[in-house]
């Protein structure tokens, strides 16, 4: 087994605060730059019921590059005003991490979300599970290559406007 130095799980760590931070204050463009700019940079969000069935379905699939971009339009432009706004918190715990390639990384990390919707005032949990991520480091930078968000649930407790 080959030891990660504790550079480069630093800069994993960086990476998936970065992620959150972006999330919780509604930056979808803060999101957008955690992703590689690669074309094939992918975020995909499903159920642990899809995923363990090995089913192709998912709540959210943002297949590369292009579409991580409409993302970020929709959320920012298209949907503004057509939803009952609502605050996020992230908390997030680095359970496994493994170099697959030179300076490629295989991590898991679970996730449990609360929100706090506009209306109510009053925090619930949205949602718990795992981010399976491949995350390239490169010199004082780290991104995201692929991130796959498998929800515990099969039904949310809210609609998604902002990925998980």
């Amino acid at each position: 087994m080959t030891r990660i130095s504790s550079e480069a799980l630093s800069k994993i760590d960086e990476l998936q605060v970065r992620y959150i931070a972006a999330l919780d204050a509604k930056n979808m463009d803060g999101w957008l730059n955690t992703f590689s700019t690669d074309r094939n940079a992918s975020y995909i969000c499903t159920t642990a019921e899809n995923h363990d069935a090995n089913r192709p379905l998912a709540l959210i699939m943002d297949d590369c590059h292009a579409r991580l971009k409409d993302r970020v339009s929709f959320v920012t432009k298209v949907w503004v005003g057509t939803y009952t706004d609502y605050r996020t918190r992230h908390f997030i715990q680095r359970t496994s991490c493994r170099e697959v390639d030179n300076g490629q990384f295989e991590v898991e990390t679970n996730f449990s979300l609360t929100y706090t919707p506009a209306d109510t005032g009053r925090a619930e949990v949205f949602t718990t599970g795992v981010y399976l991520d491949r995350i390239k480091v490169d010199g004082d930078e780290a991104s995201f290559l692929s991130k796959k968000v498998i929800t515990d649930t099969a039904v949310l407790e809210r609609y998604l406007v902002f990925p998980l």
